[in-house]
C-alpha cells in the first residue's frame, strides 16, 4: 500500500504560477507570429504593386515607335490600373568614332511608372530605360 506522502507526490499537478508562465510564453509567441504574418502580407502586396508597375513601364517601352513616336519629348497618358506613366525620349550622343558620319540616331528612352504609396505619403515608382535606334532627322 501507498502512504499519503507517496500518493500526494504521484497526484501532483501544475501550480498556478507554472500555468501563468506557460500562458505568458504562448502569448508572446503568438504576438511574434502575428507580426511575421503581417509583414509577410505587406511584402506580398508591395511585390504585387511593383510587378504591375514594371509591366506598365515595359508596355510603354514597347509602345515607343508604335503608339508613341520615336522623337524627342515627354509623353504620358491615362493611368493604367491606378498606375501613372511617363515616357521621356531624348537623343543619345553617338560614340566619338561614329560621330563623323552617323547612319542612325540613338535615343535614350525612359519609362517611369508611379503609384501612390501608403504611409507617410511617399509615392513609389519603377523606372526602366533602354536605347532605341531611329532615323536621323
Amino acid at each position: 500500500m501507498r502512504t499519503s506522502a507517496e500518493s500526494s507526490r504521484l497526484q501532483r499537478g501544475f501550480s498556478l504560477l507554472e500555468v501563468m508562465v506557460a500562458f505568458a510564453i504562448l502569448a508572446l509567441s503568438l504576438g511574434v507570429l502575428m507580426q511575421i504574418f503581417s509583414r509577410s502580407m505587406n511584402a506580398t502586396a508591395l511585390s504585387s504593386d511593383y510587378s504591375r508597375a514594371a509591366a506598365v513601364a515595359e508596355a510603354r517601352l514597347n509602345a515607343v515607335g508604335v503608339d508613341i513616336p520615336l522623337v524627342e519629348g515627354v509623353y504620358s497618358g491615362e493611368p493604367e490600373d491606378g498606375i501613372d506613366w511617363v515616357v521621356n525620349i531624348e537623343a543619345f550622343p553617338p560614340p566619338i568614332w561614329a560621330a563623323d558620319n552617323p547612319v542612325l540616331q540613338a535615343y535614350l528612352v525612359r519609362a517611369v511608372a508611379s503609384w501612390p504609396g501608403t504611409g507617410a505619403g511617399h509615392g513609389r515608382r519603377v523606372e526602366l530605360q533602354t536605347l532605341r535606334l531611329g532615323e536621323i532627322n
